[in-house]
């Protein structure tokens, strides 16, 4: 414990505090940026991979099968695949702009996610126990996004 004492004065004598909180916060701006930048990627290859998968699926796959429940559901799971990867880039976003996570923004990721499960779930491949976790999570997610628009409209 000794040593590291040692070792924190040394690097703020050095550094200073002030040095050292500049370099922090330099970093974690360049994270983020790399994170947005990253994030676009994902964005395109996501966009491109639906539009590869319904032109393929237009003109290969008969009425028929684009009609089953099984083509839909896909073609909704990534439509939500963009949406999603839309509100990380949001998340992204509105942390370099304000320098802070915005969690109602976390809740509304992670609720579309949880939406975007439940709506490709093949019920019949899925137990009672996790259907029940999963209900109790989205339940979780959206009583704590209640509770945070309620604090938001009462502190506005």
């Amino acid at each position: 414990m000794r040593w590291f004492q040692k070792l924190s004065k040394r690097l703020e004598s050095v550094t200073g505090v002030e040095n050292f909180l500049h370099f922090l916060d330099r970093t974690e701006s360049l994270v983020a940026k790399l994170l947005s930048l990253a994030m676009v990627l994902v964005l395109i290859f996501t966009v491109f991979d639906l539009g590869v998968y319904l032109v393929i699926a237009l003109f290969t796959l008969s009425p028929e099968v684009r009609s089953e429940k099984s083509f839909i559901l896909e073609v909704f799971g990534l439509f939500l695949n963009v949406l999603i990867a839309l509100e990380l880039m949001e998340n992204i976003t509105a942390y370099l702009r304000k320098h802070v996570v915005q969690v109602e923004l976390v809740f509304i990721t992670a609720l579309i996610a949880g939406a975007r499960k439940i709506i490709i779930l093949d019920f019949e491949k899925v137990s009672g126990g996790q259907l029940l976790g999963l209900s109790v999570a989205i339940l979780s997610l959206s009583i704590s996004y209640w509770l945070m628009r309620q604090a938001n409209v009462k502190n506005h």
